[in-house]
């Protein structure tokens, strides 16, 4: 019980911190740049046009609504990770633990064991909570044309329940599964592999190691699957009323699969995956004053 309260409260602290962070990352995921280009290096040096980063657009935003607007959506966000970890933690103890001998703790059968246990939480988790993730979205999104349809929580549920019906609370659902099942057997497996084979089980330092392959192939398999994430946050405020949802911004899609598609012919399928250095797409005409690249 304790470690349950102590997850949820670290949890919430970085939700909390992160708010920001993943405000501005919407916003650019759904196309919306209210600040002109500008000229700018690369990491390496290299003059290029580069489109504002993570400061430059919170400072953008704080100048609107304030500092305090920095944190809008963070309600619902805060409901959505409470609820994740407490439904995550009872599904991993209704599936009890891996009852796996100590001699095969390093085989694949385990490690099949321990992703299908560990799939099952994450996906009833997402399940459950993915109505408050599309309020969170939402709410952040209408931003771009000054609405206040999602202010409220139990105001964007009836909204929602109004406009949409039930399905609309699940907008985005299926990419958002698809993406986190595939990125958690991806950088398992990859773990795996790195840890049976490229490591050598005789160092002394074997454990560490193993928990540094852990989170870099975390990170690759996140950097894969990034595209269902941006699909499904797309999906989620699609031809939902908000100008953010709407044309020029986004398209209206009529599938996920859709909207896959077009951003992939339009290169744009790691779009808002990095907040820094963000150089402009080539082709790509963005909602926003042009006249720096002349």
């Amino acid at each position: 019980m304790a470690d349950a309260a102590s997850q949820v409260l670290l949890g919430s602290g970085l939700t909390i911190l992160s708010q920001p962070l993943m405000y501005v990352k919407v916003l650019i995921q759904v196309g919306y740049e209210p600040l002109p280009p500008t000229i700018g290096r690369n990491i390496f040096g290299r003059q290029v046009c580069q489109l504002p980063g993570l400061f430059c657009y919170a400072q953008h935003i704080a100048s609107i609504d304030g500092k305090r607007g920095l944190f809008t959506g963070l309600t619902p966000r805060l409901c959505s990770g409470v609820l994740g970890t407490v439904v995550h933690g009872k599904v991993l103890q209704e599936l009890g633990p891996g009852n796996v001998q100590k001699e095969v703790s390093c085989s694949f059968d385990r490690v099949i064991k321990e992703t299908t246990r560990e799939m099952m939480a994450r996906s009833a988790a997402t399940l459950i909570t993915h109505p408050f993730h599309v309020i969170t979205l939402r709410s952040m999104v209408q931003f771009i044309g000054r609405e206040s349809k999602y202010c409220g929580l139990c105001d964007s549920i009836v909204t929602i329940y109004r406009e949409e019906g039930i399905l609309g609370f699940f907008a985005g659902l299926i990419p958002r599964l698809l993406g986190d099942i595939i990125s958690l057997w991806l950088c398992n497996s990859l773990a795996y592999l790195v840890n049976t084979y490229a490591l050598d089980s005789g160092v002394s330092t074997m454990n560490e190691m193993k928990s540094y392959s852990q989170a870099v192939t975390g990170f690759f398999a996140s950097m894969l699957t990034y595209p269902f994430v941006l699909v499904s946050n797309l999906m989620a405020v699609n031809n939902c009323g908000l100008a953010g949802g709407s044309p020029p911004y986004s398209p209206i899609y009529t599938s996920w699969l859709d909207c896959w598609c077009l951003l992939q012919k339009e290169g744009n399928m790691s779009r808002g995956n990095s907040l820094f250095f963000r150089k402009v797409p080539f082709g790509k005409t963005y909602c926003c004053d042009l006249r720096m690249l002349i």
